[in-house]
Parts: structure tokens; sequence; C-alpha cells
């Protein structure tokens, strides 16, 4: 069975367009776990009516308080709920009517590969469109200079390379995410790390969401391609440092959450990872080298050496 994971906070003006394009999918035979997370908006009410009409398709559910994040919203649905296949799911996007079938299938594919018992995620490429559906980009992976076939554990350590919404995993890459982590940068990024560790990470290079921009995005999608990405990435040293700072929060995490899985490759590149910051800049530079942690894209590469 397929499970849905739908994180929900104050959504009320895209989220039932969301859902209707989930009852809209080529293949239906899934449940829809909506969480909410103390919306203060109308969001609760509509889902709560979504529930009552697809009784046994649509579970809904609210947190006892707000967990401040849409990514602690999702990593407790994420240990919770356990399936043959879990998606996860925006409140905000629209999904092409074929988004289950085609990612189902992906990842039935890597099963009959490498077993059902790898861990095993399969995510895709998004349309990026403004608040009313028109088309800001084609292909959120070419606006973003996003490298798909960059899933070794080294190359996640420093950026993500995918977009939580269009991911979907098995049962065994399931059973491995069974705590909150003591920090994460975001729960796809996480998800992506756990399988880059101990399972396949596969991708189709086609677009199965409408990726909606709007002023409430938590997360959002940039065009590094302008020349105002390229711009701030070099004027706003503070931002890069923090995002590459954060990276090694979330590795020591990542070892600390997982230290009898690891093998001893991984765990000396964690340990190894975690501590460049205690080294001078000159060693920093060379230590990134070294372990192969370079970011994908000229321009990364050249803020990241430079505010490291």
């Amino acid at each position: 069975m397929i499970s849905i994971l739908l994180a929900a906070y104050n959504g009320e003006k895209y989220i039932a367009e969301q859902i209707e394009s989930l009852l809209g999918q080529t293949q239906d035979d899934f449940k829809l776990y909506i969480r909410d997370d103390c919306s203060t908006d109308g969001t609760w009410e509509i889902v709560r009516n979504y529930e009552k009409r697809y009784h046994g398709k649509i579970i809904a559910g609210q947190n006892s308080r707000n967990s401040g994040s849409s990514k602690h919203n999702f990593i407790g649905m994420m240990i919770d709920i356990k399936d043959d296949y879990i998606m996860l799911c925006d409140q905000d996007d629209i999904w092409l009517p074929d988004k289950i079938e085609k990612t189902i299938s992906k990842l039935k594919a890597m099963e009959a590969q490498y077993g059902k018992e790898k861990p095993l995620l399969v995510h895709t490429d998004l349309k990026v469109v403004d608040e009313n559906l028109n088309v800001i980009s084609p292909s959120c992976r070419e606006a973003m200079n996003v490298g798909y076939e960059r899933t070794g554990l080294r190359q996640i350590l420093i950026q993500n390379v995918t977009a939580g919404c269009t991911a979907a995993y098995n049962r065994a890459l399931a059973e491995l995410i069974r705590a909150e982590p003591a920090y994460m940068v975001m729960h796809d990024w996480w998800l992506m790390l756990t399988a880059a560790a101990f399972g396949k990470i596969g991708y189709l290079d086609e677009q199965t969401i409408l990726y909606r921009q709007h002023g409430a995005n938590e997360i959002g999608a940039n065009d590094v391609r302008t020349f105002r990405y390229k711009f701030n990435r070099l004027v706003h040293g503070g931002e890069v440092r923090k995002a590459i700072n954060q990276t090694y929060d979330q590795a020591a995490s990542f070892q600390e959450m997982y230290p009898h899985l690891l093998n001893e490759e991984q765990q000396e590149l964690l340990s190894a990872y975690r501590q460049i910051p205690a080294h001078n800049k000159i060693m920093r530079c060379l230590m990134i080298i070294r372990l192969g942690v370079l970011i994908h894209g000229i321009e990364r590469k050249i803020a990241n050496f430079l505010f490291i």
C-alpha cells in the first residue's frame, strides 16, 4: 500500500486544490495522512471535511501544539507512519495526474534490481509556477542547477539534491527513520542522507509536480542562472557561511543517530567532516577537497571556498 504524508499549517488558500490533485491521480490505491500543525486559519476545517467525505482514504490528525516548523511536522509523520511505499506532500503544490503511477513504478523497478530489503528513494523534477500556476520555469532542476546524479554520501553531506515534495521511498528506508535527530537542516535532506548511506537513490528526470511559489513558502526555488543569484551568493557571505555550518551540525547528528549501521569508511568521513570548523581557513579548504565534499556548480563552489 502507498501512504502519502501531508504536513499542513495555515494552508487554507491552497490545500483543497492540492488534495483534489491527489484524488485525481491515475493510481489511487493510497491513503492520505494529513497532520495539521495547529493552524490558526481554516485549514483544519477544510481537512476535516475531506476526511468525512473520504472516510478511510483520508486520515486527518492535529498536533497538540505547534511543532515550530514543517520539518518537525514531517519527521514526526515519517517516524509514526510506515508502509510499503511512502510519499511526501506539501500543502500548496499540484501533483500532475500520473505522479504516483510514475514514481512508484520507478521505485518498484529499483526494488526488482536491488531487492525490497534495500532502502530506496526516488525523486523527480518539478515545474516551478507562481501562485496562479503560471509557469516560471519548466524545470526546477535546470533553474537550480541541481546534479541529480550526485547521490553519494559525501555529495549529499554538502548539498541536498531533491525537493522533498517529489520524494517516495520504500519500507526498508522508512524503518530507518526511527526518531527525530538532534539536528537536521530539513526532513528531506535527512532522508536523502539516510538513503545515500544505507541504500540507493534514483530519480526521474521529468516534472511530476507544479511547484507553487508564493510569499509564504518556507523553502523556495531560486534560479541560480541569474546575475542576481550569483551576486547575492558572493555578497551575502554570512548566509553562505551559516548554510555551510548547518551541514556540519547535521553530519554530527547523523553520525550520532546511526553509530552501529555506518561502516568504517563512512564513520571516518563523518568524523573528519564535522571537525572541519576546528581548523584554520586554509586547512578547511584543503579538507573539503581531500574529502571530496564539493558542492555542485561553479558559483556555489566559489562562494563556499570564500566563506567556509
